[in-house]
């Protein structure tokens, strides 16, 4: 049997045909959930699935803070969440200190990069799940 993903607009031409408002279809591929939205038929996310965790990533070279080198607490927590544009840590690059903001909004799920650590450009810092 072919895999129902490649079957979408073929199942979702048959759905508008009807008055069914959500199908469902589970296979060990995964699952395929198709929605009305209006008089289109749409794709919905997989509620089961867990969300992926979006990695915030160095911005530049420089010494990752956790927190301002003038105040003790963190900038966030894990399990703190955040909004886009939000500062989630500062890279020190000599005496200049750069912001490294959330992309979106979401929720803080680690800190991959140890307080004072020199990072480079594109490391890993802070593992973010989406909202």
């Amino acid at each position: 049997m072919q895999d129902p993903a490649l079957r979408t607009p073929q199942l979702a031409a048959w759905l508008a045909g009807t008055d069914i408002g959500l199908l469902e279809l589970r296979t060990p591929q995964g699952t395929l959930r198709l929605g009305r939205q209006g008089d289109e038929i749409i794709e919905l996310p997989d509620e089961d699935a867990e969300p992926e965790l979006l990695a915030i990533h160095a911005p530049s070279v420089g010494v990752f803070l956790h927190s301002h080198p003038l105040a003790a607490a963190p900038l966030v927590r894990i399990g703190e969440r955040v909004e886009a544009g939000q500062t989630v840590g500062l890279l020190k690059i000599g005496p200049l200190l750069l912001p490294v903001t959330a992309p979106q909004a979401g929720i803080v799920d680690g800190l991959q990069a140890v307080d004072g650590l020199a990072v480079g450009y594109g490391t890993p810092l802070v593992d973010l799940h989406p909202l």
